[in-house]
């Protein structure tokens, strides 16, 4: 009897990877402390805190690998330092105890020269806020004596993905025709991660125990600009790209003196103030994968857009 597979979260990455895995004909079991995520014949739905070790150990019965797909509850870095280590600790640990790997969806976010083109081997020490946090956890996966796989991916796009640079904000607003706002530079090139990319990658590195306890890049298509992004999408859906504004850092500067929030995405303005490019060509070998088409993840994109409206 063929093991089942633990996804945690069941937001666009762990969401994903629960239908691409069920749709393998592999047994999944999505733990989230609601009970929510996708139905499928072969996703069971559990109301789990992956945060408590009983009700974890009791959810990792016959399982022998964990997609751990959780993210924080609020994008900051307090928040993130809360919630974000003890989970992995203790996914960690029961993991550990009943011999499962743990597969991890990353971002760049750890890098300390993102100046540069980064690959797999690039460094990644950043400090400080939640660039701090990102690189304490790649540290603490690395220390664990459970095996472990991190795959790292750009700014997310694709079905399933609302809350992103590439959702709501661009996706909706061209299909609706309203002009968008794009956080720093429009036209520098700027890496895009397909999620049902990133997805295809962390389960084919669940098989291939060559690639435990490394870390991967997700593939991606190359980088292009952000108005080249919404582009895509609007020919996707055969509509006039709607007017393109800038704003410019200092402009979200000056609007985190009144919002928490948006203070929180002045740290990560320099992704958008200058070329931001992550390279996937060893992964997509190792992995013998390669990247959706732009057009067609555009394509694919806009129709789950269109069917929620």
């Amino acid at each position: 009897m063929e093991n089942v597979k633990i996804v945690t979260g069941a937001g666009p990455v762990g969401a994903t990877v629960a239908l691409q895995l069920a749709s393998a004909g592999h047994s999944v079991r999505l733990l989230t402390r609601s009970g929510s995520g996708p139905e499928h014949p072969l996703i069971e739905r559990r109301r789990v805190d992956v945060s408590e070790p009983a009700q974890l150990h009791t959810a990792m019965v016959d399982a022998d690998t964990v997609f751990h797909c959780i993210h924080g509850s609020k994008y900051r870095a307090d928040t993130w330092r809360k919630e974000l280590p003890g989970a992995e600790r203790t996914v960690l640990a029961v993991a550990g105890e009943s011999g499962a790997l743990v597969v991890f969806p990353e971002s760049l976010y750890a890098y300390d020269t993102p100046e540069k083109v980064m690959t797999e081997t690039s460094s990644r020490t950043a400090s400080g806020g939640k660039r701090g946090v990102r690189t304490e956890l790649l540290a603490a996966r690395a220390a664990s004596k459970t095996p472990t796989v991190s795959v790292v991916a750009s700014d997310f796009f694709g079905p399933l993905v609302r809350g992103a640079h590439a959702g709501e904000r661009m996706v909706h607003r061209i299909l609706t025709g309203k002009p968008l706002q794009l956080l720093g530079s429009s036209t520098i090139p700027h890496s895009f991660t397909y999620v049902p990319d990133l997805a295809a990658a962390m389960v084919r590195a669940a098989s291939l125990p060559a690639t435990w306890n490394t870390v991967l890049h997700a593939p991606s298509n190359k980088a292009i600009s952000q108005r080249e992004l919404a582009s895509a999408f609007a020919a996707a859906a055969g509509v006039e790209l709607p007017k393109v504004r800038s704003l410019p850092g200092w402009a979200v500067s000056m609007a985190g003196i009144f919002s928490l929030d948006t203070r929180e995405l002045t740290e990560m303005m320099y992704q958008f103030q200058a070329p931001f490019i992550m390279d996937s060509l060893a992964t997509e070998k190792l992995l013998n994968l390669s990247p959706t088409p732009l057009h067609a993840a555009a394509a694919q994109t806009v129709q789950w857009w269109q069917r929620r409206r």
